[in-house]
């Protein structure tokens, strides 16, 4: 039987239908028209039901990395809805500062998405507290996990909640952005996964990116300041009632520990209104990922600790194809028109502007006096630019480039003014992080080369496998440079980041799926290498498939693995993303 509710506010579940009885006091004439206003205190409310489904509802999805010219999706189970997952989410809360600190306090606040999602930011790190995830960026990995061998949430947070709430080891950016993820759905506030490209970490928030080379074209570390291939943070859908109704939609959360906000390793929720605007003054953290998207870069030769040359300036190399999954597919969108304005446009300098005099960062390239002494910027790219050399060049990669396979490049020179030049070239090549810290030199060599008006030409060279096998990080990214100079007027920089291609893997279902029935799966991996890979591990994972990752451990690899594997597949649907890794 229906109830009648006469109130004239209705308390109703998420998800919970209702009906309403319109009683008029005459008759309804033709033409009349009626208009039904439904209005809800839902902070984390989306209209669209697609995109509900995606950002709430869609337990797996896609994480890009790469380059900017060179983009790869990477699969992610987030699994919100496996077992034991919301409880370990309210257990997040549970252990973080804010409720050890004041209980009370803390369940009070709960119902904000704003308080909830920048505690979560705080708490899937380890930093300061017994948080689920440690980073390392440096090092091996014997203590714990490679971060590249994770490729869902689930074992993580499992992981961390058997422990005792010891912090798992290890993550980097995408690993916290999937924990997060998982977490933050789980509760049903909306959130996807962002990657930014040349993504700047700009320590002292002075929205100016200086590198320095030494004369060989090797990066030198003379700046805490640095630009990441790339990096992954989350967005949430959330009303912003502590800013106003302007600053509502998606907001940055970014869990990975960079920089201490209000004295902890947090980050967000920034408002992406807020940062395209360049309110950088507003809660929480617009300025720092305000200079993530759009940061200015520079580069110096560092000849001696008194003598450097400017040798490029860069407004636009910052923040590059900001991307997320599409709704629905597994397609890359690019967002990157929320963050900011076109580059170089009025606009987006006019904001970029606006952002240093909030931030306190003067023409003459320092911040104002009552500033701490800790957080003195200096603004060296705000001297006049500097100049352009009278040669251009690129390094052009011949074939793309595989693991185990050499890589062939050449180097186009051309001389852009009429008179006759000689150019000493220095090129170099370094194994690099994803964060673009190099971690070994691969090769150094010189050239000198003679180019008459107008004229182009082209190196070739190569860098052999030999070179760089004993070299290379898990990553799998090297860092060329070719410093060209010239004995009259400015010198010119190229570089060239090259990331190796993995070998692919195809995995192929052997007969019908059926819910509740288990179903063989067949895995082939061809070896690159002229050589034997010994220690094989074979990753799995699936949401709904199988309860944690499945490692099946393989003795060595010739020229080609076939190797079945055999799960139960459990999902109520009967449709799930499956992932795979070796």
């Amino acid at each position: 039987a229906e109830e009648a509710y006469t109130s004239t506010e209705a308390i109703l579940r998420r998800g919970q239908a209702f009906k309403i009885t319109v009683n008029l006091q005459r008759g309804v004439q033709s033409g009349d028209n009626f208009t039904f206003i439904a209005s809800t205190d839902d902070d984390v409310y989306m209209a669209n039901e697609k995109e509900r489904w995606e950002y709430v509802l869609n337990d797996s999805g896609i994480i890009f990395q790469g380059l900017e010219k060179h983009i790869q999706q990477e699969a992610w189970n987030y699994g919100q809805f496996e077992e034991d997952i919301l409880d370990i989410s309210l257990a997040i809360l549970d252990r973080s500062l804010n409720h050890r600190q004041d209980p009370a306090a803390d369940v009070s606040n709960r119902n904000s998405p704003t308080y909830v999602s920048r505690v979560i930011s705080a708490t899937v790190n380890s930093n300061d507290e017994k948080g689920v995830v440690e980073g390392k960026w440096n090092g091996k990995f014997r203590s714990g996990t490679n971060p590249l061998q994770w490729s869902g949430s689930v074992t993580i947070l499992r992981k961390w909640h058997r422990g005792r709430y010891k912090p798992v080891r290890y993550g980097q950016c995408w690993v916290f952005a999937g924990v997060m993820c998982t977490v933050l759905r789980s509760l049903g506030i909306p959130t996807r996964v962002i990657t930014n490209f040349n993504s700047a970490h700009d320590r002292n928030i002075n929205l100016s990116i200086d590198e320095y080379i030494d004369i060989s074209g090797k990066t030198l570390h003379l700046t805490e300041d640095s630009v990441w291939n790339f990096h992954v943070w989350n967005e949430s859908w959330f009303i912003r009632r502590d800013l106003g109704s302007f600053y509502d939609g998606w907001q940055v959360l970014d869990a990975t520990p960079q920089e201490r906000s209000k004295g902890i390793y947090q980050c967000g929720p920034a408002s992406t209104r807020a940062i395209k605007e360049g309110d950088v003054n507003l809660d929480y953290d617009s300025s720092f990922v305000f200079a993530a998207v759009n940061a200015d870069y520079v580069t110096w030769i560092h000849y001696s600790k008194k003598i450097k040359e400017r040798i490029y300036s860069d407004t636009r190399k910052i923040g590059k194809f900001i991307s997320t999954k599409a709704v629905g597919t597994n397609d890359r969108v690019d967002v990157t028109a929320n963050y900011k304005y076109p580059e170089g446009s009025l606009k987006e300098r006019r904001v970029y502007k606006k952002a240093l005099k909030l931030l306190g960062v003067r023409s003459t390239g320092k911040r104002a006096k009552n500033r701490r002494r800790s957080s003195v910027a200096w603004r060296q790219n705000m001297t006049p630019p500097a100049q352009k050399p009278s040669i251009s060049g690129k390094l052009i990669l011949d074939a793309s480039p595989v693991i185990g396979q050499d890589i062939l490049l050449t180097l186009a020179l051309r001389n852009l003014i009429s008179d006759f030049k000689t150019i000493k070239v220095k090129l170099s090549a370094s194994a690099i992080l994803y964060t673009r810290k190099p971690k070994a030199e691969i090769l150094k060599l010189s050239r000198s080369i003679k180019l008459g008006s107008e004229e182009v030409k082209e190196i070739s060279f190569k860098i052999s496998y030999s070179q760089y096998k004993n070299s290379l990080t898990d990553d799998r990214k090297i860092l060329v440079t070719a410093l060209c100079e010239t004995k009259q007027g400015p010198s010119l920089l190229v570089e060239k980041d090259i990331v190796l291609q993995d070998p692919l893997l195809t995995i192929k279902v052997l007969g019908p799926a059926v819910v509740h029935k288990a179903v063989n799966v067949q895995v082939t991996f061809t070896n690159p290498l002229s050589e034997v890979v010994t220690d094989c591990v074979l990753r799995a994972e699936g949401s709904g498939l199988l309860k944690e990752q499945l490692r099946i451990k393989y003795v060595n690899a010739i020229w080609l693995i076939t190797r079945s594997l055999w799960w139960k597949i459990w999902n109520k649907t009967g449709e799930s993303d499956k992932s795979q890794d070796i």
